[in-house]
């Protein structure tokens, strides 16, 4: 019985980018330890302090910001140096998201495993936050990094304000404050980008994958690197030859100023063209699917992002970690 209720509740699983979590096996075991462990409907007790996930530590950090004393937060990812496409779901993490009474994901089929973790504990006390629908966006949206967005971060937050509230109405106040304060320390990142944008706007650069797309085009970034390229490199699906050979060129003939690449995922491909860049005289920048720890909070690792790409620019100077 407690197999055909993990088979149900696991099923297949159709990512929308294939390289996403290839992890069937691990939330099979993870969701029969929640079954097996009694951890169901009903297990967040209310002690005072709200349990909340977040499923990328980004999204966790702004449920901790807003929430302050009143929140005890955990991120399911959170390890930068770590390949997010090949991470495995514990039978802790499907215990932490049974006791949740909050839950901030993505969307976009990028952690599309918190949907069969929240399934397999239902509980109509648990809110979840699903980003891509508090922005409006369809399921076929190419780009599911969604915090790279200047303009996400505030909405997750006032989303966040508006749960924690409903969720003790007594600190409403506290929580509302707590936003107040999160919007005006996003001041820094926007003037951050303003600051950049009239400087450097129009400037070219590549990429390996869509990670940071929606930040270098705030910052009035050109990105060259074709799409598709790009999700071919995200999906791990070897490019075309002619599509390499159209970014090597890029470096080669010295067509862009900034070479952006995904310092949590390598292969052949995006180790062969660090390596060309440097040849080449192109500063690379680092670019992260979680938010690097410690030492961060969102807005910091932004604008230390923006600082980065500003000395690739003016001094050609490459960022391997931030």
């Amino acid at each position: 019985m407690i197999l055909e209720k993990v088979h149900s509740l696991v099923g297949p699983m159709p990512f929308t980018h294939t390289r996403r979590h290839p992890l069937r096996a691990a939330l099979a075991l993870a969701v029969a330890g929640v079954v097996l462990s009694g951890c169901a409907a009903g297990t967040a007790a209310k002690t005072g302090v709200i349990k909340a996930v977040g499923a990328e530590n980004q999204y966790a950090n702004v449920i901790a910001q807003v929430g302050g004393k009143y929140v005890e937060v955990s991120a399911v990812m959170s390890n930068p140096s770590t390949d997010p496409h090949t991470f495995e779901v514990s039978t802790s993490v499907a215990q932490s998201i049974a006791g949740a009474q909050l839950v901030v994901q993505n969307g976009i089929g990028y952690d599309a495993f918190m949907e069969q973790l929240e399934s397999a504990s239902p509980s109509p006390s648990r809110d979840v936050l699903s980003v891509q629908s508090l922005l409006g966006l369809p399921d076929d949206t190419k780009n599911p990094h969604l915090w790279y967005r200047p303009t996400t971060m505030p909405i997750v937050a006032a989303a966040v304000e508006r749960d924690l509230s409903r969720l003790q109405p007594k600190h409403e106040a506290y929580f509302k404050s707590r936003l107040e304060q999160f919007d005006r320390s996003m001041e820094p990142l926007n003037l951050a980008i303003s600051t950049f944008r009239s400087k450097f706007a129009g400037t070219k650069v590549a990429t390996t994958e869509p990670v940071a797309d929606y930040l270098l085009t705030a910052l009035g970034l050109d990105n060259v690197t074709p799409f598709r390229f790009q999700a071919d490199i995200m999906n791990g699906v070897d490019p075309s030859p002619e599509d390499i050979a159209f970014q090597q060129a890029l470096f080669t003939r010295h067509r862009v100023k900034v070479f952006c690449y995904n310092a949590q995922v390598s292969s052949p491909v995006t180790e062969a063209l660090r390596a060309l860049a440097k040849r080449s005289g192109v500063a690379s920048v680092a670019v992260y699917e979680t938010m690097p720890v410690p030492g961060f909070d969102y807005q910091t690792w932004m604008i230390a992002e923006i600082a980065a790409l500003t000395k690739a620019i003016e001094h050609n100077e490459s960022t391997v970690s931030i």
